[in-house]
């Protein structure tokens, strides 16, 4: 692979806390969708956002979106990047999982199809039984196919409903 190329991920973004000075976890979302664009991501298309409720011990409701963007970036380099937009909005990794976060902004699919190295998994080891992640995915990419199952974002958004 020549990781120096073009690539097209699948982003998935969710919010469940206010941060001062953008606001409530919708705003939060749009917001860093414009910090991609703003630190050189190309934005190519953004679902709406949808509200979800949590998984875990958290009681806050989510707000969720999905974003397709390009980069010249292999997936731990744009991982790296993605996290510390997260570290900006606030984000602390470390403590309970599932926990109220500011902001979580996962790689769901690439271009390239299957990626794993040490920290990282592309498709993203769960996105195929989350609602939550599939139906605003298959709003900006219905199309796409899951590497490891062969079915698209909309058949697997079918199955998880």
């Amino acid at each position: 692979m020549d990781e120096a190329s073009r690539h097209s991920y699948l982003i998935a973004l969710g919010s469940n806390m206010r941060v001062s000075g953008i606001g409530n976890p919708r705003a939060v979302v749009a917001r860093a969708l414009h910090a991609m664009s703003d630190l050189g991501l190309d934005v190519i298309a953004s679902s709406r956002v949808v509200e979800t409720d949590p998984l875990g011990p958290s009681l806050r409701r989510y707000a969720n979106a999905a974003a397709i963007v390009e980069a010249d970036l292999a997936p731990p380099e744009l991982l790296r990047f993605l996290q510390a937009i997260e570290l900006a909005f606030g984000r602390k990794r470390r403590g309970q999982p599932w926990r109220a976060r500011p902001l979580d902004l996962d790689i769901i699919l690439w271009s390239g199809g299957i990626w794993v190295s040490p920290g990282l998994a592309v498709p993203h080891p769960r996105f195929r039984e989350r609602a939550f992640v599939l139906d605003p995915a298959k709003e900006v990419a219905a199309g796409w196919r899951d590497p490891a199952s062969g079915f698209t974002l909309r058949q697997l958004a079918a199955r998880a409903a």
